[in-house]
């Protein structure tokens, strides 16, 4: 009965009763998010925003059902977008450890693309760069012209080294297609 009358109250807009109704019920939705997550960061945040979505919306909750059941189908909705937003992320968060141990990777000794590539007749070879799309040109000039690091070339063209190494294995990659039709 008591929390039916705190409902209430919050429905009127009473700071006491939300107060209320968050203490009552914080330890059920946080545990079951903890469950669902496995992560007490993510738990926390999806409780915390569950329970602003329910005070928002307070005006819309229908009596016939627990108030604890309706909390849970918010906090499994806010769940299911919170991982919808995660899946749409065209960027994979890193760490600053993480970074750092990425401009750390030694690059001295060439793959075997790299010693294919160099291998392969100069100005043969030098045509079939040219049908690459500029950007791709440039990092293979960079790296295998120039003989710039990964890392000389992050600086030199003002991006991330993992961006450097992704479009080389692109441009290798599209490289090696070009020159397999030629043949």
């Amino acid at each position: 009965m008591e929390i039916k009358k705190q409902i209430d109250k919050a429905k009127l807009g009473d700071q006491a009763a939300f107060t209320f109704l968050l203490n009552h019920y914080w330890n059920e939705v946080y545990g079951f998010m903890l469950q669902r997550t496995e992560n007490e960061t993510n738990a926390e945040d999806i409780t915390i925003e569950t329970f602003s979505k329910a005070f928002d919306k307070i005006a819309t909750y229908n009596p016939e059902f627990q108030f604890n059941t309706w909390l849970i189908a918010i906090a499994k909705n806010v769940h299911i977008d919170l991982l919808r937003k995660k899946k749409s992320s065209l960027f994979i968060e890193i760490t600053d450890d993480e970074n750092q141990q990425a401009y750390n990777i030694a690059d001295t000794t060439p793959s075997a693309e790299d010693t294919l590539i160099t291998e392969q007749n100069l100005s043969r070879l030098l045509q079939f760069v040219k049908e690459l799309k500029p950007h791709y040109q440039e990092v293979i000039q960079l790296r295998y012209f120039q003989e710039l690091s990964y890392q000389e070339i992050a600086i030199k063209i003002d991006e991330p080294l993992n961006n450097v190494k992704v479009k080389l294995l692109r441009a290798k990659k599209l490289l090696a297609e070009i020159i397999r039709n030629k043949r």
